[in-house]
């Protein structure tokens, strides 16, 4: 009798489908949240975003042009011995003139040029004038037009002066004192040319000299002069009396 083939009855296949009681994933519970901690977005009276606070931006202050301080300065020059003319705020030849010398004596660029702002911190910060740099003599810088007087190690005047004219300029050197004349005299080379307390020193140029003039108009803020170095009075006179024989006369620059 041939065996029956197919499974009993009573064992299950094993094909059978699994319990339908299985729950899948979709059908779990979700869970429930926190009794009594409500989520930040459900939170009563509480915005969902913080308002933007914009900063506060304080306006800029505009530096103060160089100008805005030139009375200042040209006070300030003036105490030290810098002479600038009227002191009324207005940058003039002679302010130019005072601020060449501030420069040449403080080691900074030589120039006539107009007030900087480097030139404001230098003049306004300062105490004192600045000790002489070079021996005892008198130098006459043409750049500036100004001479300087030193004694031992202090400038003791700066004084404006007109040096030669376009076809008679002063020329560049380095002498000494040969010869001084006190008082007033006629130019032996010029008609109505007055020179007064005249300190002569290039002996193969005798016949140029420091000397004042008959007016202080004459002293220009341009090269004026014919050849000789055209000074302020009464300081010439000063200068005079206190230059002896043999002292060092520097001339130098360039207009």
């Amino acid at each position: 009798m041939a065996a029956d083939s197919s499974t009993p009855s009573g064992t299950p296949s094993a094909t059978a489908s699994t319990p339908s009681e299985t729950p899948g994933t979709s059908n779990t519970p979700s869970t429930p949240g926190t009794p009594g901690t409500p989520s930040a977005s459900s939170t009563p009276g509480t915005p969902t975003t913080k308002p933007t606070v914009k900063p506060t931006v304080k306006p800029r202050v505009k530096p103060r042009p160089p100008s805005a301080y030139a009375k200042q300065v040209e006070a300030k020059l003036d105490a030290l011995g810098y002479p600038v003319g009227d002191v009324d705020g207005e940058i003039t030849k002679r302010s130019k003139q005072a601020l060449c010398a501030w420069r040449e004596t403080n080691g900074l660029p030589v120039s006539r040029g107009g007030l900087t702002a480097a030139d404001v911190r230098s003049v306004l910060t300062a105490t004192k004038r600045p000790a002489a740099t070079k021996e005892p003599g008198i130098y006459v810088n043409k750049t500036c037009l100004v001479l300087y007087q030193i004694v031992g190690k202090t400038i003791r005047r700066i004084v404006w002066v007109s040096t030669g004219a376009p076809g008679y300029d002063t020329p560049n050197r380095t002498g000494k004192v040969w010869r001084k004349w006190a008082g007033a005299h006629e130019s032996s080379l010029y008609d109505d040319a007055y020179m007064y307390d005249s300190i002569y020193f290039l002996k193969d140029r005798p016949g140029i000299a420091l000397h004042g003039s008959r007016v202080n108009t004459l002293i220009k803020t341009y090269p004026a002069s014919h050849r000789c170095v055209r000074v302020m009075r009464p300081q010439i006179h000063h200068i005079f009396e206190e230059t002896a024989i043999g002292t060092k006369v520097q001339v130098d620059g360039e207009y």
